[in-house]
Protein backbone atom coordinates (compact mmCIF):
# COMPACT_ATOMS: atom_id res chain seq x y z
CA UNK A 1 0.00 0.00 0.00
CA UNK A 2 2.52 2.38 0.87
CA UNK A 3 4.62 1.48 -1.95
CA UNK A 4 1.69 2.59 -4.46
CA UNK A 5 1.00 5.82 -2.73
CA UNK A 6 5.01 6.02 -3.11
CA UNK A 7 4.82 6.05 -6.75
CA UNK A 8 1.51 7.49 -6.90
CA UNK A 9 3.15 10.91 -5.63
CA UNK A 10 5.75 10.47 -7.63
CA UNK A 11 3.70 10.27 -10.94
CA UNK A 12 2.19 13.50 -9.80
CA UNK A 13 5.23 15.22 -9.04
CA UNK A 14 6.77 14.68 -12.44
CA UNK A 15 3.49 15.34 -14.39
CA UNK A 16 3.91 18.75 -12.16
CA UNK A 17 7.25 19.52 -13.32
CA UNK A 18 6.48 18.68 -16.50
CA UNK A 19 3.38 21.20 -16.73
CA UNK A 20 5.22 23.61 -15.24
CA UNK A 21 8.05 22.95 -17.52
CA UNK A 22 5.89 23.65 -20.24
CA UNK A 23 4.35 26.59 -18.86
CA UNK A 24 7.53 28.34 -18.19
CA UNK A 25 8.60 27.59 -22.12
CA UNK A 26 5.67 29.24 -23.51
CA UNK A 27 5.74 31.91 -21.48
CA UNK A 28 9.28 32.69 -22.64
CA UNK A 29 8.51 32.76 -25.98
CA UNK A 30 5.18 34.74 -25.14
CA UNK A 31 4.61 38.20 -26.36
CA UNK A 32 1.66 38.78 -24.12
CA UNK A 33 3.68 41.01 -21.25
CA UNK A 34 0.53 40.40 -18.56
CA UNK A 35 1.50 36.56 -18.38
CA UNK A 36 4.87 36.86 -18.36
CA UNK A 37 5.25 38.86 -15.33
CA UNK A 38 2.20 37.38 -13.56
CA UNK A 39 4.42 33.77 -13.64
CA UNK A 40 7.21 36.19 -12.71
CA UNK A 41 5.70 37.08 -10.18
CA UNK A 42 4.43 33.15 -8.91
CA UNK A 43 8.23 32.10 -9.54
CA UNK A 44 9.65 34.60 -7.35
CA UNK A 45 6.79 34.14 -4.60
CA UNK A 46 7.81 30.54 -4.49
CA UNK A 47 11.55 31.02 -4.73
CA UNK A 48 12.57 29.49 -7.86
CA UNK A 49 14.14 32.87 -8.98
CA UNK A 50 16.09 31.57 -11.62
CA UNK A 51 13.00 31.15 -13.77
CA UNK A 52 11.84 34.44 -12.37
CA UNK A 53 14.69 36.01 -13.52
CA UNK A 54 14.42 35.22 -16.82
CA UNK A 55 11.05 36.49 -17.44
CA UNK A 56 12.25 39.86 -15.68
CA UNK A 57 15.02 40.41 -17.83
CA UNK A 58 12.10 40.38 -20.93
CA UNK A 59 9.65 42.30 -19.45
CA UNK A 60 11.63 45.39 -17.59
CA UNK A 61 12.01 46.94 -21.09
CA UNK A 62 8.08 47.23 -21.36
CA UNK A 63 7.78 48.91 -18.00
CA UNK A 64 10.09 51.52 -18.00
CA UNK A 65 8.49 55.14 -17.04
CA UNK A 66 5.41 52.67 -15.27
CA UNK A 67 5.09 52.61 -11.94
CA UNK A 68 5.16 48.73 -11.56
CA UNK A 69 9.08 49.48 -13.02
CA UNK A 70 10.17 49.96 -9.44
CA UNK A 71 9.00 46.73 -8.30
CA UNK A 72 10.29 44.70 -11.33
CA UNK A 73 13.58 46.53 -11.21
CA UNK A 74 14.20 45.47 -7.09
CA UNK A 75 13.02 41.79 -7.87
CA UNK A 76 15.30 41.16 -10.65
CA UNK A 77 18.54 42.14 -8.88
CA UNK A 78 17.68 40.63 -5.78
CA UNK A 79 16.66 37.25 -7.97
CA UNK A 80 20.41 37.67 -9.17
CA UNK A 81 21.80 38.10 -5.17
CA UNK A 82 19.15 34.65 -4.74
CA UNK A 83 20.88 32.52 -7.59
CA UNK A 84 24.33 33.66 -6.04
CA UNK A 85 25.43 35.45 -9.15
CA UNK A 86 27.02 38.26 -6.92
CA UNK A 87 28.67 40.14 -9.35
CA UNK A 88 25.20 41.19 -11.41
CA UNK A 89 23.39 41.69 -8.53
CA UNK A 90 25.93 44.14 -7.12
CA UNK A 91 25.33 45.83 -10.66
CA UNK A 92 21.54 45.49 -11.00
CA UNK A 93 21.32 47.23 -6.95
CA UNK A 94 23.64 49.92 -7.67
CA UNK A 95 21.87 50.90 -10.52
CA UNK A 96 18.40 50.38 -8.78
CA UNK A 97 19.75 52.90 -6.10
CA UNK A 98 20.65 55.55 -8.56
CA UNK A 99 17.42 55.46 -10.56
CA UNK A 100 15.06 55.11 -7.53
CA UNK A 101 16.44 57.21 -5.01
CA UNK A 102 13.43 58.42 -3.53
CA UNK A 103 12.06 54.46 -3.33
CA UNK A 104 10.87 52.67 0.13
CA UNK A 105 13.77 49.79 -0.70
CA UNK A 106 16.52 52.24 -1.30
CA UNK A 107 17.86 51.43 2.20
CA UNK A 108 17.77 47.47 1.48
CA UNK A 109 19.03 47.56 -1.98
CA UNK A 110 21.84 49.76 -0.92
CA UNK A 111 22.66 47.37 1.29
CA UNK A 112 22.17 44.28 -0.56
CA UNK A 113 24.62 46.06 -3.42
CA UNK A 114 27.06 45.91 -0.56
CA UNK A 115 26.82 42.70 0.60
CA UNK A 116 26.90 41.13 -2.96
CA UNK A 117 30.57 42.92 -3.50
CA UNK A 118 31.05 41.30 0.17
CA UNK A 119 30.36 38.18 -1.34
CA UNK A 120 32.91 38.93 -4.08
CA UNK A 121 36.05 39.35 -1.53
CA UNK A 122 37.94 36.81 -2.64
CA UNK A 123 40.56 34.83 -0.07
CA UNK A 124 43.28 37.18 1.01
CA UNK A 125 46.10 35.84 -1.02
CA UNK A 126 44.38 37.20 -4.30
CA UNK A 127 44.67 40.54 -5.21
CA UNK A 128 42.07 43.01 -2.76
CA UNK A 129 40.56 45.41 -5.10
CA UNK A 130 36.76 43.85 -4.81
CA UNK A 131 37.57 43.86 -1.25
CA UNK A 132 38.34 47.90 -0.52
CA UNK A 133 35.21 48.39 -2.74
CA UNK A 134 32.99 46.49 -0.29
CA UNK A 135 34.49 48.30 2.48
CA UNK A 136 34.03 51.24 0.87
CA UNK A 137 30.01 50.37 0.18
CA UNK A 138 29.44 48.59 3.34
CA UNK A 139 31.02 52.33 5.06
CA UNK A 140 29.09 54.29 3.07
CA UNK A 141 25.74 52.43 3.83
CA UNK A 142 26.90 52.70 7.79
CA UNK A 143 26.96 56.68 7.34
CA UNK A 144 24.17 56.97 5.35
CA UNK A 145 21.69 53.96 7.58
CA UNK A 146 23.01 54.51 11.07
CA UNK A 147 20.01 53.51 12.56
CA UNK A 148 18.95 50.77 10.11
CA UNK A 149 18.66 47.02 11.33
CA UNK A 150 21.79 45.63 9.31
CA UNK A 151 24.01 47.80 11.17
CA UNK A 152 25.87 44.92 13.02
CA UNK A 153 25.63 42.66 10.10
CA UNK A 154 27.44 45.72 8.19
CA UNK A 155 29.66 46.29 10.79
CA UNK A 156 30.55 42.46 11.18
CA UNK A 157 31.44 42.57 7.36
CA UNK A 158 33.99 45.26 7.95
CA UNK A 159 35.47 43.82 10.15
CA UNK A 160 36.08 40.46 8.36
CA UNK A 161 37.06 42.42 5.04
CA UNK A 162 39.85 44.55 7.39
CA UNK A 163 40.53 41.32 8.92
CA UNK A 164 41.84 40.23 5.24
CA UNK A 165 43.18 42.89 3.95
CA UNK A 166 45.50 42.82 7.62
CA UNK A 167 45.94 39.41 6.48
CA UNK A 168 47.69 39.97 3.30
CA UNK A 169 49.77 43.12 5.19
CA UNK A 170 51.10 40.85 7.28
CA UNK A 171 52.19 38.05 5.36
CA UNK A 172 53.92 40.16 2.62
CA UNK A 173 55.82 41.57 5.57
CA UNK A 174 56.19 37.86 6.58
CA UNK A 175 57.75 36.14 3.87
CA UNK A 176 60.84 38.26 4.17
CA UNK A 177 61.58 36.19 7.21
CA UNK A 178 61.18 33.07 5.14
CA UNK A 179 62.94 34.21 2.25
CA UNK A 180 66.26 34.46 4.97
CA UNK A 181 65.93 38.49 3.87
CA UNK A 182 66.26 39.41 7.51
CA UNK A 183 67.12 43.23 7.21
CA UNK A 184 64.58 43.38 4.93
CA UNK A 185 62.35 41.67 7.37
CA UNK A 186 62.49 44.09 10.04
CA UNK A 187 61.66 46.70 8.34
CA UNK A 188 58.31 45.45 6.47
CA UNK A 189 57.41 44.22 9.73
CA UNK A 190 58.12 47.48 12.06
CA UNK A 191 56.12 49.20 8.74
CA UNK A 192 53.28 46.74 9.70
CA UNK A 193 52.95 47.50 13.07
CA UNK A 194 52.63 50.94 12.74
CA UNK A 195 49.96 50.71 9.95
CA UNK A 196 47.93 48.29 11.40
CA UNK A 197 48.00 49.09 15.37
CA UNK A 198 44.88 47.71 15.79
CA UNK A 199 46.01 44.03 14.24
CA UNK A 200 45.20 40.99 15.73
CA UNK A 201 48.43 39.53 13.90
CA UNK A 202 50.85 42.12 16.11
CA UNK A 203 51.70 39.11 18.55
CA UNK A 204 53.03 37.27 15.79
CA UNK A 205 54.53 40.27 13.75
CA UNK A 206 56.58 41.52 16.65
CA UNK A 207 57.76 37.52 17.36
CA UNK A 208 58.73 37.34 13.68
CA UNK A 209 60.13 40.64 14.15
CA UNK A 210 62.37 39.28 17.17
CA UNK A 211 63.36 36.12 14.93
CA UNK A 212 64.55 38.09 12.14
CA UNK A 213 66.54 40.43 14.54
CA UNK A 214 67.57 37.04 16.23
CA UNK A 215 68.79 35.14 13.05
CA UNK A 216 70.70 38.37 11.83
CA UNK A 217 72.24 39.14 14.72
CA UNK A 218 73.66 35.40 14.77
CA UNK A 219 75.34 35.23 11.55
CA UNK A 220 76.20 39.02 10.77
CA UNK A 221 79.85 40.72 10.67
CA UNK A 222 81.94 40.64 14.13
CA UNK A 223 82.25 44.76 14.07
CA UNK A 224 78.11 44.71 14.23
CA UNK A 225 77.59 41.75 16.32
CA UNK A 226 76.93 43.80 19.59
CA UNK A 227 75.19 46.18 17.85
CA UNK A 228 72.65 43.67 16.40
CA UNK A 229 72.46 41.47 19.30
CA UNK A 230 71.00 44.44 21.03
CA UNK A 231 68.54 44.92 18.47
CA UNK A 232 67.62 41.26 18.78
CA UNK A 233 67.04 41.96 22.46
CA UNK A 234 65.02 44.69 22.55
CA UNK A 235 62.67 43.15 19.77
CA UNK A 236 62.11 40.15 22.39
CA UNK A 237 61.28 43.09 25.07
CA UNK A 238 58.79 44.44 23.16
CA UNK A 239 56.88 41.31 22.41
CA UNK A 240 57.63 40.33 25.66
CA UNK A 241 55.79 43.46 27.56
CA UNK A 242 53.33 43.05 24.33
CA UNK A 243 51.61 39.64 25.55
CA UNK A 244 54.40 37.92 28.19
CA UNK A 245 52.15 34.89 28.29
CA UNK A 246 51.18 34.35 25.17
CA UNK A 247 52.37 31.53 22.43
CA UNK A 248 54.75 33.03 20.51
CA UNK A 249 56.41 34.23 23.94
CA UNK A 250 57.46 30.69 24.52
CA UNK A 251 59.13 29.51 21.25
CA UNK A 252 61.36 33.45 21.37
CA UNK A 253 62.20 32.22 24.89
CA UNK A 254 64.24 29.24 23.39
CA UNK A 255 66.21 31.64 21.54
CA UNK A 256 66.78 34.70 23.63
CA UNK A 257 69.04 32.23 26.04
CA UNK A 258 71.53 32.52 22.59
CA UNK A 259 71.15 36.44 22.41
CA UNK A 260 71.89 36.92 26.63
CA UNK A 261 75.29 34.18 26.45
CA UNK A 262 76.48 36.35 23.18
CA UNK A 263 76.15 39.67 24.86
CA UNK A 264 77.40 37.82 28.00
CA UNK A 265 80.40 36.55 26.21
CA UNK A 266 80.98 39.79 24.57
CA UNK A 267 80.91 41.82 27.20
CA UNK A 268 83.69 39.88 29.14
CA UNK A 269 86.23 39.68 26.00
CA UNK A 270 85.49 42.85 23.40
Amino acid sequence: MFQKVAQFLFVVACFSVLVSCNEYQKALKSEDTKVKYELAQQYYDAGDFKRANRLFEQIIPKFRGKPQAERIVFFYANSYYQIKDYYTAAYQFDRFVKSHPKSEKLQEAAFLAAKSTFKLSPKYSIDQEETITAIQKLQAFINAYPSAKEIPEANDMVRQLRLKLDKKAFEIAKQYNTIRDYRSSITALDNFIVDHPGTPFKEEALYYKFDSAYRRAMNTYEYLKKTRLTEAREAYDDLKAFRPEGEFIKMADKLITDIDEELVDYQETK
